[in-house]
């Protein structure tokens, strides 16, 4: 069976992200729930992908010995545990061709940046609207601009809801809520919504600014209800953003195919 199929893996704050590859060509990708060293132990010394993906709940099978994976990983314990698997190729911000990066920039932050940059040009700007909400640019030359973190749209609900004593825990709803809250819930979806859409709005416009030309993209598992937001208040910009659920595993692409030149 041909080489090249193989595994992205992205080790998020709250969860894993998973992409299967048939050389550049993106077959499938999902989400799964960490994975305990024991089953990332069983993981190695499986025979094909088959039975890979009995474990870690991927869509389709394909028979291929030890699938190689090609991990980017923000959480140090969890990469712990993947380095048991032997065919595991780890990547490293020094492997991301971006210039002016500081030490500590997220490997997802660099590799989504990336990504954006190889597909629609530089200069590029990526939203991550996942566990966290950042913001993370370049200019024409590949050079890190700087960027933005703040709490993403669920964490700021979960805060509201479990570090006050009155406010209830609510669930973001996909639909804008009245600007001027009624009740305790609608006054919460009121707050964290609008202020957070007048957030991105200035740091997008703020870029554009200086880069007019630049494409904005969004990844994360809450781009979309970012997105219909911003379709309901600013339609003009929100056709201007470019919505990528895979930008991070195109990064990963990027590095897989720098190593097969």
């Amino acid at each position: 069976m041909s080489k090249s199929h193989w595994l992205a893996l992205v080790i998020g704050n709250s969860r894993l992200h998973w992409a299967w590859f048939n050389a550049e060509r993106l077959q499938a990708a999902w989400d799964t729930a960490y994975l305990p060293a024991s089953i990332v132990q069983k993981l190695a010394s499986c025979h094909d992908i088959t039975d890979f993906s009995q474990e870690i709940l991927a869509p389709r099978a394909i028979n291929i010995t030890s699938p190689p994976i090609y991990i980017a990983s923000v959480v140090p314990s969890q990469t712990a545990i993947w380095r048991t698997y032997p065919n595991l190729h780890e990547i490293t911000l020094a492997q991301v061709p971006l210039q002016g990066v500081y030490p500590t920039l997220g490997i997802d932050r660099a590799l989504a940046l990336w990504g954006a940059g190889a597909t629609w040009g530089f200069p590029a700007l990526v939203i991550d609207a996942g566990t966290a909400l950042t913001f993370t640019g370049a200019n024409g030359d590949r050079t890190l601009v700087g960027g933005a973190i703040l709490p993403g749209v669920r964490l700021q609900f979960q805060a509201l809801g479990e570090r006050t004593a009155g406010l209830p825990l609510v669930d973001p709803q996909e639909l804008l809520s009245p600007r001027w809250g009624l009740s305790t819930p609608t006054s919460i979806q009121s707050g964290v919504m609008y202020t957070l859409i007048a957030g991105i709005k200035d740091f997008v416009n703020a870029w554009w600014q200086e880069f007019p030309a630049s494409c904005v993209a969004i990844t994360g598992g809450d781009r979309t209800l970012i997105l219909n937001c911003f379709q309901l208040q600013h339609p003009d910009i929100a056709a201007k953003i470019t919505s990528a659920p895979h930008l991070i595993f195109q990064g990963i692409c990027c590095y897989w195919a720098s190593l097969e030149e």
